[in-house]
């Protein structure tokens, strides 16, 4: 019996150990990537949108609590499909992008809501302010390419006050209201690459 259990617990011993799945660092695809926005001007919602950005995202399917995110959003590359006013959005009034060149969000905890939903908190910071925002992140999903290679997807749709970043610029309206809406929707869509380990 003893030479039993000997053997037994020299086999356990002998195997193995399986090894967790480790967190999958991504880069953000800018080019299958997007930063957009809207504002109420009078009565319509006027988008706009960023095109230079980047950022980096852990991803641990097994633990998403360990996962984090980290996006970076050059102030200079907003594009209105209007010169003139993208000109004013980078001036003082607005954005101040020589002072403040870029806009960050940086998590600092990831909370797995349901089977596809992330809630994420991290600090947002717009014209060298920074405020605690909590975002839903929705996974599309993760696509094993081979050679280690992977492609995953993320998007969020939430929205700030712009006054809350210091950005107060309006028009008082004679009849009543202002020009611009204090609220403005955001949505980011993510596509991003696996980071690979060189050989």
């Amino acid at each position: 019996m003893k030479k039993v259990l000997f053997l037994a617990l020299s086999a356990l011993t002998a195997l193995p150990m399986v090894a967790s799945a480790k967190p999958d660092a991504f880069t953000v695809d800018t080019g299958h990537s997007g930063v957009s926005f809207q504002i109420r001007h009078f009565f319509s919602e006027v988008p706009g949108r960023f095109t230079d950005f980047n950022g980096k995202i852990v991803w641990d399917a097994e633990k998403p609590e360990a996962s984090s995110v980290e996006i970076t959003v050059h102030a200079k590359s907003i594009n209105t499909d209007n010169t003139n006013r993208d000109g004013h959005l980078q001036s003082p009034d607005f954005f101040d992008a020589a002072n403040h060149p870029t806009m960050t969000f940086k998590s600092t905890s990831v909370k797995a809501k349901d089977d596809k939903t992330l809630t994420v908190v991290g600090d947002l910071t717009v014209k060298g302010i920074t405020k605690k925002t909590t975002i839903e992140v929705v996974r599309l999903g993760v696509m094993e390419l081979g050679g280690g290679k992977a492609k995953a997807g993320f998007k969020t749709s939430f929205t700030i006050d712009r006054k809350d970043f210091g950005i107060t610029w309006n028009k008082n309206l004679d009849a009543g209201g202002t020009v611009l809406g204090d609220e403005v929707p955001v949505t980011v869509l993510i596509e991003a690459d696996r980071a690979v380990a060189a050989n």
